[in-house]
């Protein structure tokens, strides 16, 4: 079949296989910042935006992609290194394995959750396994971010 959408506002016209996965649609196309975890939904490794919205690439058929927007990390470098910089600050990447999918979901949140509480946060962020850190320099990190415009508001 063939599907064509955009990535990272990118038209992209291809032949695939109808059973394919969205992740290896993607990975095929060289985005390599989706990475393959689990395979099961589990561990948000393959998060990805479509049409702006966080999905599993993992288990998203491609070929519901057709006509739609895809956004992976490659198409958010400048805000990808911001935040990075927050994680690395606070030593909350160790090997960086799930740092890809939890950059896109903390992303996501930021657009879609104006001041949000640590339970928010937690919810939001609960479909993403880390198995380096305990999670706490990753919420330290996640609020200092989020909360980055009103501390450069206040000392204006």
């Amino acid at each position: 079949m063939e599907l064509s959408c955009y990535i990272n506002g990118r038209r992209v016209t291809k032949q695939i296989d109808a059973d394919m996965v969205l992740l290896d649609f993607l990975r095929e196309q060289g985005c390599y910042s989706v990475k393959r975890g689990c395979d099961t939904a589990n561990c948000g490794l393959c998060t990805v935006w479509v049409e702006e919205k966080p999905v599993l690439s993992c288990s998203f058929p491609a070929g519901r992609a057709q006509g739609l927007h895809i956004t992976t990390m490659e198409g958010l470098q400048k805000e990808a290194e911001e935040f990075g910089r927050f994680l690395a600050g606070y030593g909350a990447e160790q090997c960086g394995f799930c740092s890809p999918g939890f950059i896109m979901n903390v992303l996501a949140m930021e657009r879609e959750l104006k001041n949000p509480t640590d339970e928010e946060i937690r919810e939001y962020l609960s479909g993403n396994l880390c198995r380096c850190t305990g999670y706490v320099s990753q919420m330290r990190a996640v609020k200092d971010y989020l909360s980055r415009e009103k501390k450069e508001a206040a000392a204006q």
